[in-house]
C-alpha cells in the first residue's frame, strides 16, 4: 500500500477537470500532445503541465519519439488502477465528454485522410520506395517461414497496400483477404494478384480502424508496416485482435525506433518506430502474447533503419 501522503499526491493529481478529461481520453488510446491540444482546444504549455503532473503521479505514461511525445494510460502500478477507475465513471453523456469525443474523431479522420493522400501518390511506387529503407527479401522470407509451412483456412492482410504480402504467403493459406482503405492501392494489388494468376485472393476497400465483422475470423491476421501510420497502435491491434480465430496468429512488421523524422513529415508516418516494450504493452492488453519477436538490421548505412517481425498468439490458448 503506498503512503499516504503518495496517495494524497495522486488523487490530487488526478482530481481535476482538464487532467480528468486527459485521462478519459487516454483511456480511448495513445495521443500525442499535439492532438491532446487541438481536442481539448488548450495552449501546448498548459496540456503539457498537466500530463506531467498525471505522469508524476504514475496515472499516465510518456514516450517520446524523436520531436514528438505520445501519452497513455499508465499500464501497471496503483496509478494505472486509479486512472481505469476513475475513467470508467467518467459519463459518457456529459456535454464536455461528448464534445472531445467528437474532437477526438475529427483529430483521427484529419489523420487517416493525411495517410490517404499520401499512399494515392506512391501507389505506383510503393514497393520501389519500401526496399530504399528495409531489407525486403529477408523479411518476406522470415515471415512464411514463422508459418512453419502449413497451410490455413483463412489469412487477413491489414493495410493490404499493393498485396504484395498476400502474394508472398500464397502457398499459406486456402483464402486470403487483403484489407486497405486506400483505392489506388487496391488498384494496383488485384493487378498485382492477377499477373501472378493468385485466384485465392481477394481484396476490399475498408477501414482498418474499424473494420468489417463480416470478413470473417481469421487463422492469421498479418499487419505488415502499417502501424506507424497511426498515432495509437495499440488501438488497431486491438481492432484486429476481433477478426482473429480462438487460437489464432497475428504477424506483425514495422520499423523499430527510430529518430528519421522525414518519414513523419514527408511520409505520413505518425510513430518513429514500435519498441519491443510498447509492442509487449499492446499485445497484451488486447489479450495477445509475444511468442518471437526477430529484427533485421537495415542494408542501407545512411538511413540505418532496423525492421522488426512480431509473432503474437491468442493468449487464452496458452494459460
Amino acid at each position: 500500500m503506498s503512503g499516504l501522503n503518495k496517495l494524497v499526491g495522486v488523487l490530487k493529481a488526478a482530481g481535476e477537470s482538464t487532467r480528468l478529461r486527459l485521462l478519459a481520453l487516454l483511456a480511448d488510446g495513445d495521443h500525442s500532445v499535439k492532438d491532446l491540444t487541438e481536442i481539448l482546444d488548450q495552449s501546448q504549455p498548459r496540456v503539457s503541465r498537466h500530463l506531467k503532473l498525471l505522469a508524476d503521479a504514475g496515472l499516465v505514461q510518456r514516450h517520446a519519439e524523436g520531436a514528438w511525445a505520445y501519452y497513455r494510460l499508465a499500464p501497471e502500478g496503483q496509478g494505472a488502477d486509479l486512472a481505469r477507475w476513475l475513467t470508467a465513471r467518467v459519463d459518457p453523456d456529459a456535454p464536455e465528454r461528448q464534445r472531445d469525443k467528437a474532437r477526438q474523431a475529427e483529430a483521427r479522420a484529419a489523420q487517416q485522410a493525411q495517410a490517404a493522400d499520401y499512399f494515392a501518390k506512391v501507389a505506383e511506387s510503393w514497393d520501389l520506395l519500401k526496399t530504399l529503407h528495409v531489407p525486403e527479401a529477408a523479411v518476406e522470407a522470415a515471415v512464411l517461414a514463422e508459418l512453419g509451412g502449413r497451410k490455413v483456412d483463412l489469412l487477413v492482410d491489414l493495410g493490404t497496400g499493393t498485396g504484395r504480402m498476400l502474394e508472398v504467403l500464397a502457398p499459406a493459406y486456402a483464402r486470403g483477404i487483403g484489407v486497405d482503405s486506400s483505392r489506388e492501392m487496391l488498384a494496383v494489388a488485384r493487378s498485382r494478384l492477377a499477373a501472378a494468376g493468385i485466384s485465392h485472393a481477394q481484396v476490399r476497400l475498408g477501414d482498418i480502424g474499424g473494420l468489417d465483422p463480416a470478413i470473417g475470423l481469421a487463422d492469421v491476421i498479418v499487419i505488415h508496416q502499417v502501424l506507424h501510420y497511426f498515432d495509437d497502435p495499440g488501438r488497431m491491434l486491438a481492432q484486429a485482435r476481433r477478426l482473429l480465430k480462438p487460437g489464432g496468429e497475428i504477424l506483425i512488421v514495422d520499423f523499430a525506433p527510430h529518430e528519421l523524422e522525414f518519414l513523419r513529415t514527408e511520409h505520413a508516418h505518425r510513430r518513429l518506430g514500435l519498441s519491443r516494450e510498447q509492442m509487449n504493452d499492446w499485445a497484451a492488453l488486447a489479450g495477445l502474447d509475444v511468442r518471437a519477436a526477430r529484427e533485421f538490421p537495415s542494408d542501407s548505412k545512411d538511413r540505418g533503419l532496423t525492421v522488426c517481425l512480431w509473432h503474437l498468439g491468442d493468449r487464452s490458448k496458452t494459460e
